[in-house]
């Protein structure tokens, strides 16, 4: 989630400052991701320093309003039209959790899987209920808020389907046949070796 975009978006709106930004940020995400003024102050400072935004005028009460220059103003246009690149080498602690247990020697893969399917069995049946309750609200921000809720509710549908997929594949290996024994081979320091390619990878390196 980019902080420092959707700050800068609101600010192309009009000047605002620290606590209004925080509340603007709510309005518009369902106010599922709060975030401290810490935070907005840190980002403001260093959209300063990129010379993206600017110190405004001061209010009786004190209150700095910040400002976007021409430079953030383009910057909103280029995020806005440009797409989010999902990145694959995040670490996923479920995936590498369940990756763990499955190769142990004498662990239950199977029962974490279950453990893990209850969990999330009820967190996705919690926003379903929330998303159902508030389904009737009208406005930009209940919109704004549905957006947010319904990513999550098929974010957690697609995490209890690929434990439901993850179950069936270790049912059918028994435990002891999938179990990964310490290596004997001591490895070299350095980078990891490479994986083997998969055949045909070089006639389609050629190809390329």
């Amino acid at each position: 989630m980019s902080v420092r975009h959707s700050l800068l978006a609101i600010l192309a709106q009009g000047p605002c400052y620290g606590y209004q930004l925080r509340h603007e940020f709510a309005r518009r995400t369902g106010s599922v991701w709060p975030l401290n003024v810490g935070q907005i102050y840190n980002t403001l400072e260093r959209l300063e320093r990129d010379g993206l935004v600017r110190r405004g005028d001061v209010d009786e009460q004190g209150h700095v309003y910040w400002q976007i220059t021409d430079e953030g103003r383009a910057s909103v246009s280029q995020w806005l039209n440009s797409s989010v690149a999902r990145s694959h080498s995040t670490r996923d602690e479920l995936a590498m959790k369940l990756a763990v247990a499955a190769t142990l020697p004498g662990a239950d893969a199977i029962a974490t899987v279950r453990a893990q399917h209850a969990v999330s069995s009820q967190q996705l049946a919690v926003l379903q209920s929330e998303r159902e309750e508030r389904d009737s609200t009208e406005g930009p921000e209940a919109l704004a808020w549905s957006m947010v809720a319904d990513s999550l509710i098929f974010a957690a549908e697609a995490e209890v389907r690929w434990l439901e997929h993850i179950e069936a594949r270790l049912a059918l290996h028994p435990q002891h046949s999938m179990a990964l024994e310490l290596a004997t081979e001591r490895p070299k320091r350095g980078r990891p070796s490479r994986q083997p390619r998969s055949p045909g990878a070089d006639v389609q390196l050629a190809q390329a």
